[in-house]
């Protein structure tokens, strides 16, 4: 059984945010919710500035917080090292929220897309009205409903659940990679199986000083930042006496 991991590599993350906008494409993820997402930090003093980008998701953590604290089993644990999340289980307690360390667990506090719901145009016998564009071109829901997402969990989490990032579990079981991944133009994310010990992320584990967030805590999180990105520049010299 393989043992999942991913590497981001911050020298080539370039914030364009392509691995958010694919996760929500691929997952149906709601608006306000981001599975995969980014902490942007701006470095230096005008004008020697730089944004410095962080990506985020689930750590899927291999001694979780969010599974032990579930009633309900709900958030679970696979054997190939994912943390998952039954939305038929969930009670909407939210216990694993609180439990998470890393605040990637999201609650659905009312009915999700309900925009494509709406019945209003915008302009009046000028526009459709989402309800009537979503019919036009065989929407379920919402235009762009992935359908894949509904073999291994809820194609749309519904209100008074929480979601999160799956790695992609549909995908994996095919032996593809999470969207994130594939979708991303600079190859900064790098998925594999940590037991391969000739897998690419054990060799840039190997290679690169790796760190992980909130490591202190002991949750052994399976996401893996190695480098850091530098754009900075300086006048080539030997120096002087």
């Amino acid at each position: 059984m393989s043992r999942y991991a991913m590497v981001i590599d911050l020298q080539r993350c370039v914030g364009c945010s392509s691995c958010s906008i694919s996760c929500r494409t691929e997952n149906n993820v709601s608006e306000g919710i981001y599975w995969s997402h980014k902490r942007t930090e701006t470095v230096g003093t005008f004008p020697n500035v730089r944004f410095h980008y962080l990506p985020t998701l689930c750590n899927h953590c291999e001694n979780a917080p969010c599974v032990r604290g579930c009633p309900t089993n709900a958030m679970h644990k696979l054997d190939n090292g994912i943390t998952m999340h039954d939305s038929k289980k969930c009670i909407g307690c939210r216990y694993c929220m609180i439990n998470c360390p890393y605040g990637v667990i999201h609650f659905n506090w009312k009915d999700p897309h309900s925009f494509w719901r709406g019945k209003e145009a915008v302009l009046k016998g000028g526009t459709s009205s989402p309800v009537e564009e979503n019919r036009a071109v065989g929407g379920k829901i919402m235009p762009y409903y992935n359908p894949e997402r509904e073999e291994t969990f809820s194609g749309i989490r519904p209100k008074g659940v929480v979601e999160k990032c799956t790695f992609c579990d549909h995908r994996v079981k095919k032996g593809k990679l999470p969207r994130c991944v594939e979708s991303c133009p600079a190859d900064a994310r790098i998925f594999g199986d940590l037991d391969d010990p000739k897998s690419d992320v054990n060799k840039l584990i190997g290679k690169f000083r790796p760190f992980r967030l909130k490591e202190s805590l002991g949750t052994k999180p399976k996401v893996f930042y190695i480098r850091d990105f530098s754009s900075a520049s300086y006048p080539k010299t030997k120096g002087g006496i």
